[in-house]
């Protein structure tokens, strides 16, 4: 008999995910699609990580490694987290994992038991929720829209708790929105979570090095919160190195030795040659050049798609993603094909105008669409005209 767990039947697939595979099927018919659906920058991985990679391999770093990572890599977190944002940990409050979504589940999982409640903004990124789930938590969304900059207040927070709420989720620099928080409203959000101990903030960073304002502000700076965050970064978007999987946490001793435990019963320390590779990464910089490209890009999307009737924008000051509210096109048909929701005009452009994109129902917010523009200038553009010309179909 062929059955599943009841876990895995409630678990809804990565419309992200499943947005990419559609437009490969595309592409392996000979189809020209445009992919602005994968948050994934279109950067190598500099010359100096993958040199340190190749002589790790060199150097025989072929051996399983310690559950939270070598020594070497603890300090360099470590050393990040002090120059770039001012916070000081030491190396056992540090967990390297398989990637940032390995570690917010570690977090998830080593803190929320059956019914304990999450607090998800929305907008979020399609694994939050589903990462709850399979904690056995239970979502509490706040909804945002455009007009607030698809940021929460202190008033929203408040109303959300309750004596089961366990954790905060916080994404800033977002996905999906490319809003960041600044250092006023996260300390508005501080002196609400300061009168509820037992809350812990789930602090995503991971776009912390793709920011349009300067320095990336983190809600763990508050020293009143500072052991109930729990950092997670890592060096797939600011490095350009999605294929390594290397993530990691800085938290309070206590949940970095649960996280431990966690880890070392399901995957162990992660890959040598990684974690070597990230070594380099830590104690350099990320790259001025691709911030620098992402921010052009951001503004050649917003100048297109600003001139494109029903695509109401805000200015995003982060991450490489543009949210529209697009309900204008809703209720309107091409060739007996009727826009009743994002995923009707997500998979319209898919098929007409052969630009993939992700549906706002897929990160908890109907009437959005997710356009990443991690992508060449020059596809930006094809992008823009052919969603033009789609729309425009629409009557």
């Amino acid at each position: 008999m062929e059955k599943v767990s009841a876990r895995i039947v409630a678990l809804e697939e990565s419309q992200t995910l499943a947005m990419t595979q559609k437009a490969r099927e595309l592409a392996a018919q000979g189809i020209d699609v445009i992919s602005l659906s994968v948050g994934e920058p279109d950067f190598n991985t500099p010359d100096h990580i993958k040199a340190a990679a190749k002589k790790a391999i060199d150097d025989n770093y072929s051996f399983y490694t310690p559950v939270p990572g070598y020594k070497d890599l603890l300090e360099a977190i470590v050393g990040k987290l002090k120059r770039e944002n001012g916070l000081t940990y030491a190396p056992d409050q540090i967990v390297v994992s398989a990637g940032a979504k390995h570690s917010l589940s570690n977090v998830l999982m080593c803190l929320v038991d059956k019914d304990d409640e999450v607090i998800v903004p929305a907008p979020y990124w399609v694994s939050y929720t589903e990462l709850v789930k399979l904690a056995e938590g239970r979502n509490v969304i706040i909804e945002t829209d455009l007009s607030s900059d698809f940021k929460i207040t202190p008033q929203q927070l408040q109303a959300a708790i309750t004596p089961k709420t366990r954790v905060l989720m916080l994404c800033s620099p977002s996905n999906p929105t490319g809003s960041v928080y600044t250092r006023d409203e996260l300390r508005a959000l501080a002196d609400v979570l300061v009168k509820h101990p037992n809350i812990i903030v789930l602090a995503d960073e991971i776009y912390e090095h793709i920011n349009f304002v300067g320095r990336h502000e983190s809600i763990a700076q508050f020293d009143e919160l500072r052991d109930r965050v729990v950092i997670v970064n890592g060096v797939s978007k600011g490095y350009a190195m999605t294929g390594w999987r290397i993530g990691f946490t800085a938290s309070a001793k206590w949940i970095a030795n649960a996280c431990k435990k966690l880890q070392g019963q399901q995957t162990s320390g992660v890959c040598s040659i990684s974690q070597k590779a990230a070594v380099a990464a830590f104690n350099g910089s990320s790259s001025e050049e691709m911030r620098a490209a992402f921010q052009r890009r951001r503004d050649l999307m917003l100048e297109g798609l600003g001139k494109i009737e029903g695509f109401r924008l805000n200015v995003p000051q982060g991450a490489f993603y543009l949210f529209p509210e697009v309900s204008h096109f809703f209720g309107k048909s091409c060739n007996g094909q009727k826009i009743s929701n994002s995923a009707d005009l997500a998979m319209f452009l898919l098929n007409q105008a052969h630009v993939a994109t992700v549906p706002g129902s897929a990160f908890g917010l109907e009437g959005y669409l997710r356009l990443s523009y991690a992508t060449a200038d020059d596809k930006l553009r094809q992008a823009i005209d052919r969603i033009a010309k789609a729309v425009a179909m629409l009557k």
